[in-house]
């Protein structure tokens, strides 16, 4: 099921152009908002399925997630946005665009994996630094 899913994710996004990334760039700099209406009209469709199956496919019970805006959301969304305008796509048109044929894309995708690795290994790090507690006092 997750194949068959993914094979006509990847399909339209590259029927829509969404893999090519002139169009991408195109649409960032406001010069055409077609994809807009594809990604519109992508979250129309896929609206009725988030609503009414009530089996989730990944887990045995859905987890919500709290979005927190906070400073890692912020800068994390700068950076994507950094690297989305400077490649030209997005992590899921990225892929697709390979099966297009624009195979100079992949330095993108690697670039894409070697990002999300050092960022996991950098929180790694964190959540295993001892925390930091307030020195005592030695005046008396």
């Amino acid at each position: 099921m997750f194949l068959a899913g993914g094979a006509i994710f990847g399909f339209g996004l590259a029927l829509s152009g969404m893999s090519r990334p002139e169009i991408v760039l195109s649409f960032l700099r406001f010069d055409d908002l077609g994809l807009l209406l594809v990604m519109g009209g992508a979250v129309l469709v896929a609206l009725p399925f988030y609503h009414f199956w009530k089996r989730p496919l990944l887990a045995d019970s859905p987890q919500p997630f709290a979005a927190a805006a906070n400073r890692r959301t912020l800068a994390g969304s700068v950076i994507f946005g950094l690297g989305w305008g400077i490649a030209g796509v997005c992590p899921g048109a990225a892929i697709a665009s390979l099966g297009t044929g624009n195979y100079p894309i992949a330095l993108a995708i690697i670039g894409m994996f070697a990002g999300a690795y050092a960022q996991g290994r950098i929180s790694l790090l964190q959540e295993s630094a001892p925390a930091k507690s307030p020195t005592p006092s030695t005046h008396g």
